[in-house]
Formats: C-alpha cells, structure tokens, sequence
C-alpha cells in the first residue's frame, strides 16, 4: 500500500523535491532546445523560396536575421 505524504522520511522527501528541481531544469533546457530547432527552421524556409529564385539580397537578409539573433 503507498504511503500518504507525512509517512514519508525526510531524506525521501528531500530526495524527492530534488528530483522535481532537476526534471524542471531539463524541461527548461528541452524547451531553450526546442526555441533554437524553430527557429534554426525559420531560417530555412527564409533560404529556400530565395534561394529557388536566386534572389541573393532576400537570401542576405535572411542570414543576417540569424545572425543577429545568435
């Protein structure tokens, strides 16, 4: 049978708030993560009609965004 919160030790209750810390610290950099992949392809769509129709200040503009947003 589980046992209710109180039951719980101390040091399992640490170890628990610790583990909760450490999945929130993942989620956070699984999204920054996740931010950058939209973003990265943002950019390649930006490149592709460009670059189909060689338009080569459209494709200048583009990587000049990225790169003002590193």
């Amino acid at each position: 049978m589980k046992k209710s919160l109180r039951q719980w030790s101390p040091r399992r209750m640490a170890q628990l708030e610790q583990r909760v810390t450490d999945l929130e610290a993942d989620l956070a950099q699984v999204r920054r993560h996740n931010l950058r992949l939209a973003e990265l392809t943002d950019v390649v769509q930006e490149l592709l009609v460009p670059m189909a129709s060689r338009d080569e200040a459209a494709i200048e503009a583009a990587l000049e965004r990225f790169r003002e947003s590193l």
